[in-house]
């Protein structure tokens, strides 16, 4: 029987602002991998459609401050792309994955380009100097490694971004 977890976004108040459930496809001390799918109807997102029914391959780390989600589409599973999502780092619990979300974003595309999202609310935020550096630190981080990795495949990859 395959274990489920609950999965929390919070804001940096701490508030609960979204919550879905994710099935542990693999986990390890400074993280997990979790399959979940996409349940807001279909949109387009900055050039990539985002469906009902697209799977989410997730990965969250207890010493990044970012998490990955790999899209792959309801149908066929190819791959659309992934978002990443510049947070405080996460907490693994008892049947619960918590993360702060510090509102900026990187999408990147199957080419590899990148988009970075939501900088003026990232600008917004109270957080301290230290946070700030910690999350332009995770983007540029993050860029390094889709550069340096393509083809890029979360799962194959998971084990790395553990270290």
């Amino acid at each position: 029987m395959s274990e489920t977890v609950a999965v929390i976004k919070q804001d940096t108040s701490g508030r609960e602002v979204w919550r879905y459930t994710g099935e542990v496809l693999q986990r390890a001390a400074r993280g997990v991998l979790l399959q979940a799918y996409f349940d807001r109807e279909d949109r387009l997102f900055h050039g990539i459609w985002l469906c009902k029914g697209d799977r989410f391959v997730e990965a969250y780390f207890t010493h990044r401050w970012y998490n990955i989600f790999e899209i792959h589409h309801r149908e066929g599973d190819a791959l659309k792309g992934w978002y990443c999502n510049i947070t405080r780092p996460a907490q693994l619990l008892n049947g619960q994955v918590e993360y702060v979300d510090l509102a900026l974003d990187l999408l990147v595309y199957p080419d590899g380009s990148s988009l970075l999202l939501d900088e003026d609310e990232f600008t917004a935020l109270n957080l301290d100097e230290g946070e700030r550096r910690r999350a332009r630190q995770a983007v540029s981080a993050l860029r390094r490694w889709f550069t340096a990795h393509q083809p890029f495949h979360l799962q194959e990859q998971f084990g790395r971004l553990l270290r």
